[in-house]
């Protein structure tokens, strides 16, 4: 039985204590905020008319199985914690300048069918091309990457894609560059575009083999979790307490004792005693890791290519909006929208908040989420990190934040949802407040921007782990969960 202490109660930690405490190891969780989750946030808000509920991160859950297999693992079903209500459409694509919207859905027939109803049967055609080159690209990824250690380029390299593989995941290919060659209606192109910002990167320079993203949700489908997502760190958090894990909230790890090339303990802020481990089980962003907990070089220095953030308004509003539950706003230049929030130093072009933004609303048909007569909306636009380089915003400059929420409200009014009148309240999250709440550096949601190769689950010294989205296989929920199944299949039972 191995000593095990977990860094941090995000989704991808709290899953790999519960795996690993169920194989028979001694297992204890720190978390520095006061509650789990991590980026699973969850806020209430109070007024007069009554109590609202929101996300403040993840909105859908995709790949349902991966979290049935996490809870059957630890001996439990998924539907006694957790009420799973899928999502038809998916997602509404409002596109620039008027004309028919995008409903998307878990039937690939369908979806098919509504692509020709909306733009045509020759983009009805396009999408099934480019569908069964994903599919392909999928099935290569789920067998070779998603569910092992992918510790360097040679390790990639090696795996035994077959030839009709590595063509439909084209290697340096670039998803941009994918949409051009299958998709000649702009509208589904800007769709495809829109999945690279689901791995925290640009789609012009993001991997072609990103398609696999929107593969998983719409052959999969996607899901709302009744009661909010935040339920699941509730249900992630209960099964680990059942397991004999040790939770301990409010508990800062200042640095990771690994002398000898193996580690012996973590410190925590305003402890002298260490607590001692055999092994540790980082989910932090590995940027934080490498510069903070266990400095780095070689590593840290790889760490450079940061994804992009998310500026987020919380709004009460009165009346039914008739929104469905994830919709989004298109711009009419998405070009200039990820200039602005990537800049390009390159060219001495800084990051910048985009005046046209995609907007990304989700409205929540739920009554354990808000007063009856209204709706919490939880809106999102790409965002560049907090700081002061040339490829981030100081969203701490005074005044920043409330002009950039008015301006947000108005893009909503100029694209058809006009709202300004109907606020009971709002409330304001910026890329520095991720960073505050989370540690997420510069409040970057994915740590490191999108690709095949992200930091190593295997950490540099012996019985150092990484887990979470800044890690391999990569950010969003069922991507940490299957990050901590590789880590504790390879750490492996106590017997």
């Amino acid at each position: 039985m191995a000593r095990i202490v977990v860094i941090g109660a995000g989704v991808g930690g709290l899953a790999a204590a519960a795996r690993l405490a169920v194989t028979g190891h001694e297992v204890t969780v720190l978390e520095r905020a006061g509650t789990v989750g991590g980026k699973l946030g969850r806020h209430r808000h109070d007024t007069p008319e009554g109590s609202w509920h929101f996300d403040t991160g993840p909105s859908l859950v995709t790949l349902p199985q991966v979290f049935h297999d996490l809870f059957e693992a630890t001996g439990a079903k998924l539907d006694e914690y957790l009420d799973l209500v899928p999502l038809d459409p998916i997602v509404r694509h409002v596109f620039p300048g008027g004309g028919p919207t995008l409903d998307s859905c878990a039937d690939p027939a369908e979806f098919t069918a509504r692509v020709g109803a909306a733009f045509g049967d020759r983009a009805a055609a396009d999408w099934q091309r480019l569908w069964r080159r994903a599919g392909r690209v999928w099935a290569a990824s789920h067998r070779d990457v998603l569910r092992r250690t992918v510790d360097s380029p040679r390790d990639l390299a090696a795996l035994a894609w077959r030839l009709g593989d590595l063509a439909a995941i084209g290697p340096g290919r670039t998803l941009r560059g994918l949409s051009r060659r299958h998709l000649a209606d702009p509208r589904l192109r800007m769709l495809l575009d829109r999945y690279a910002t689901y791995t925290g990167a640009d789609p012009r320079r993001a991997p072609a083999a990103l398609v696999a993203v929107p593969y998983a949700e719409l052959a999969y489908g996607g899901w709302y979790l009744r009661g909010g997502l935040g339920t699941l760190a509730d249900a992630l958090l209960s099964r680990c307490l059942d397991l004999g894990v040790v939770v301990r909230t409010g508990a800062t790890v200042t640095r990771i004792d690994a002398a000898g090339g193996r580690v012996h303990g973590v410190r925590l802020a305003g402890v002298a005693a260490p607590v001692p481990a055999d092994v540790v089980v980082a989910n932090v962003d590995a940027l934080t890791l490498y510069r903070d907990l266990l400095p780095t070089p070689r590593r840290l220095a790889a760490l450079t290519d940061r994804s992009l953030a998310g500026f987020v308004l919380l709004l009460g509003v009165r009346g039914d909006s008739g929104l469905a539950h994830h919709t989004v706003f298109f711009p009419r230049d998405h070009d200039a929208e990820f200039d602005a929030v990537f800049g390009d130093p390159g060219r001495g072009v800084r990051a910048r908040p985009a005046p046209d933004p995609t907007v990304f609303v989700t409205v929540a048909d739920d009554p354990a989420v808000r007063p009856a007569g209204h709706e919490a909306w939880f809106v999102l636009v790409n965002a560049a990190r907090h700081g002061t380089a040339a490829g981030a915003v100081d969203w701490r400059r005074p005044g920043l934040a409330e002009a950039y929420a008015d301006r947000i409200l108005d893009v909503l009014a100029e694209r058809g949802v006009d709202v300004r009148d109907r606020l009971a309240f709002r409330e304001i999250r910026t890329p520095a407040d991720l960073d505050a709440a989370t540690g997420a550096p510069g409040g970057a949601i994915y740590g490191t921007a999108g690709g095949l190769l992200r930091p190593a689950n295997r950490g540099p010294v012996a019985g150092l782990w990484l887990v979470g989205g800044s890690s391999h296989p990569g950010g969003g929920l069922p991507m940490v969960t299957l990050s901590a199944e590789i880590v504790a299949d390879a750490i492996g039972p106590a017997w």
